[in-house]
């Protein structure tokens, strides 16, 4: 059940302040983007270790870390973490389609984590840790949905559950605070919650 508004946390006007420079790579993290590029926002559990997964790959251009899919504006992390806000934890992934297509980085998306685990990811639990993709044209949002049907038919003839990502069109992203932003960069020993099924995705 998505979180009604009236029983959401209030929020704020102001965004939380942040460099805006890609630990990194040096790129800026926000708009406007360079031309040609496309961005998508990803939810795959704890986001240290999915934002790290993306800045990795080449042709992509940026990450950043960041509350979305949910209600209260300009959430602060540990109202998120209350499941009073409706987002989850997701990486804002900013690419160029010339380098890598979207179909890649949502067979990446599908096979680092276990999207059939519903408001949780292993140890994880809380709907802000639920798999969710957020688009931001039509065309991705096809794709996207073809690449769930084609995940979850993998998924049942190994034996798994059924698949539970969301998929939505991006209303707002809200950066997370400083101190998350590249944290695996700033803390390589860092906790890193990602785990796959083991399952291959059959795309890209």
């Amino acid at each position: 059940m998505p979180l009604s508004p009236d029983h959401a946390l209030e929020g704020r006007d102001t965004p939380i302040p942040i460099s805006g420079i890609h630990l990194v790579n040096g790129h800026a993290m926000q708009p406007p983007w360079p031309e040609g590029m496309e961005e998508i926002v990803l939810g795959m559990g704890c986001f240290w270790g999915a934002e790290r997964l993306f800045w990795q790959l080449p042709g992509v251009h940026v990450t950043a870390v960041g509350y979305a899919g949910g209600v209260t504006p300009n959430p602060t992390y540990e109202e998120t973490c209350s499941g009073r806000t409706g987002h989850a934890e997701v990486v804002r992934v900013v690419f160029d389609p010339r380098e890598i297509d979207l179909e890649t980085l949502l067979r990446v998306f599908w096979e680092a984590h276990d999207p059939t685990q519903g408001h949780r990811q292993g140890n994880d639990i809380g709907s802000q840790y639920r798999s969710i993709i957020l688009t931001t044209t039509p065309a991705q949002r096809e794709t996207a949905q073809r690449s769930l049907e084609a995940y979850a038919s993998s998924l049942s003839r190994s034996g798994k559950g059924e698949v539970t990502t969301e998929i939505e069109p991006l209303e707002a992203f809200y950066y997370a605070e400083e101190y998350h932003q590249q944290y695996l960069a700033k803390n390589p020993g860092g906790y890193c919650g990602l785990k796959g099924t083991g399952v291959s995705c059959p795309l890209g």
